[in-house]
């Protein structure tokens, strides 16, 4: 969760905190051969992993989603994975996680608030330079699915459209992630008016603790195993594990046949 203080000043105490019920699901350390059900609570994405698909099953499913221009899973009659990754501040290693990206041909999507584009601007130039999308994550990472008048849920998303198009001269795709996974059919029916598609994913894994980052080990128990066709991967780039990994996690995901998407296209394709 971020807190946005006067002049760009952030408490790094937890970074895009994802759902409860997310939380619970990986925190219990549980394998891709688990079937587990989340009890996942209102205005919280949630999800649950069957083990006879592989494919995780979000609590809301993609058919109904749909009918709001939102989405967390790809077509998984394809293995391609499609990674994003959550920012609200600029940690130090969002330059070695671009090279990596740059070394694999791999196109991502970065879902960031308003405090990061005023404050690593050029870092968002070079994201967009290399071809990767930057997607809406709110100017001040509130919960969004507590706003219910439509003006105010306007406010944050414009308020970061005005930020990026003040920081690279575009105008900013209209993908948007709901901070902390918190939303409302009306926050969905918001977004859709407003021209944007609402983008949930379909594996994450507990990246966000600055002062308890997870070991290679467990990250990989966690991002192998439950890698799956037409994935949406949600990944910290504050993670100083994510950082180290992600050479070695993306050979690891080719090798196992996978290819990579962009965002963007799957979500004009939705």
């Amino acid at each position: 969760m971020y807190f946005i203080l006067k002049k760009n000043t952030v408490i790094k105490a937890l970074a895009c905190i994802p759902v409860l019920a997310l939380i619970m699901l990986i925190g219990a350390g549980l394998t891709a051969g688990n079937s587990v059900e989340t009890a996942a609570s209102d205005n919280n994405w949630g999800l649950s992993f069957n083990s006879d698909s592989g494919i995780p099953v979000g609590n809301a499913s993609s058919a109904e989603l749909k009918k709001y221009d939102a989405l967390y899973l790809g077509d998984t009659g394809q293995k391609k994975i499609y990674l994003t990754f959550d920012a609200g501040y600029e940690n130090g290693y969002t330059p070695q996680i671009l090279d990596t990206l740059k070394k694999h041909n791999v196109k991502a999507a970065f879902f960031l608030v308003g405090n990061y584009i005023q404050s690593s601007p050029e870092l968002v130039k070079r994201m967009v330079n290399e071809g990767h999308t930057v997607g809406n994550h709110t100017m001040t990472h509130p919960d969004m699915a507590a706003i219910s008048d439509k003006e105010s849920f306007k406010k944050e998303l414009e308020g970061l459209e005005a930020l990026y198009k003040e920081a690279t001269g575009q105008e900013m795709k209209k993908l948007y992630r709901p901070p902390q996974g918190k939303f409302s059919i009306e926050n969905l029916k918001m977004a859709k008016s407003m021209g944007y598609h609402t983008i949930f994913w379909s594996l994450a894994y507990v990246d966000w603790y600055n002062d308890d980052q997870p070991t290679r080990e467990e990250a990989f128990d966690k991002l192998i195993p439950r890698i799956h066709s037409g994935a949406v991967v949600l990944l910290h780039s504050t993670s100083e594990t994510n950082c180290m990994i992600l050479d070695e996690l993306l050979t690891k995901w080719e090798e196992m046949g996978y290819t990579f998407g962009d965002i963007s296209e799957l979500a004009a394709a939705s």
